[in-house]
């Protein structure tokens, strides 16, 4: 039986067979929930990344946040800046939950845990005044992605926002995607990348806010970090009208 099998414990195939070792394992979680080791794998742009984000989480009183599964290093404890925000945080990994609770005991009464598939969420439909996504679209088969920016299109409000800090488009004159055994080596760390790498993130997330009778309000607010390789995509939902 190959190793991978031994994690499909109620999480998504791809998961399991590409990404067990970082995400499933007790001992992969152990390692990279350091902030030494994000930062090496981001170029060490994380703390850039990370401020650049919480620049554009809504701040409005008492917003209801989802953040669309966990992620390793302290944006998730980050995000308590609101002192009345409340936070539901989903993820299809127990172990990822786990040491998610553990960040956030501080912040109980306004961090909602929930062990879900960022494909088929539980929340009622309007329910989110801002669903951030940092890092997971590339980390999932085109099929996937597509839905999920079905589920954010459904339960964020008109009115609200999508907030996703991901790779950016293709970065053709980017150095490190010049250097083909790097562009190799990241691209079988990385299996979905490529593929997102030509995806219009916007054009995705519009059609599905179409599909569910909403769209976007004007451009959205991008911002670039190391050169364009990262960026940081802030959607406005229009507001229902009639």
């Amino acid at each position: 039986m190959r190793l991978y099998k031994k994690f499909l414990d109620g999480v998504p195939e791809y998961l399991a067979r590409y990404y067990w070792w970082a995400y499933l394992w007790r001992w992969g979680i152990w390692f990279f929930d350091h902030q030494p080791i994000i930062n090496a794998i981001l170029f060490g742009q994380y703390d850039s990344l990370l401020r650049k984000t919480l620049a554009q989480v809504e701040t409005r009183p008492n917003v209801r946040l989802l953040q669309l599964t966990c992620v390793y290093g302290k944006f998730t404890p980050s995000m308590f800046f609101g002192a009345n925000n409340e936070i539901h945080l989903c993820d299809v990994a127990t172990g990822q939950l786990q040491l998610a609770r553990r960040k956030t005991l501080h912040y109980s009464d306004r961090c909602h845990l929930a062990r879900m598939n960022a494909e088929c969420l539980g929340y009622r439909s309007d329910i989110f005044d801002q669903v951030i996504v940092f890092f997971l679209f590339h980390e999932m088969p085109a099929e996937a992605r597509n839905n999920t920016y079905a589920e954010i299109a459904r339960v964020v409000s008109p009115g609200g926002s999508v907030l996703i800090t991901e790779y950016g488009a293709a970065p053709y004159r980017h150095l490190l995607y010049r250097f083909m055994p790097f562009r190799l080596l990241l691209g079988y760390l990385e299996p979905f990348l490529p593929g997102f790498w030509q995806e219009d993130v916007a054009k995705k997330l519009s059609d599905s806010l179409r599909q569910n009778n909403k769209a976007l309000h004007g451009e959205p607010r991008v911002e670039h970090c190391f050169a364009g390789f990262y960026c940081i995509m802030r959607f406005n939902i229009a507001t229902n009208q009639g």
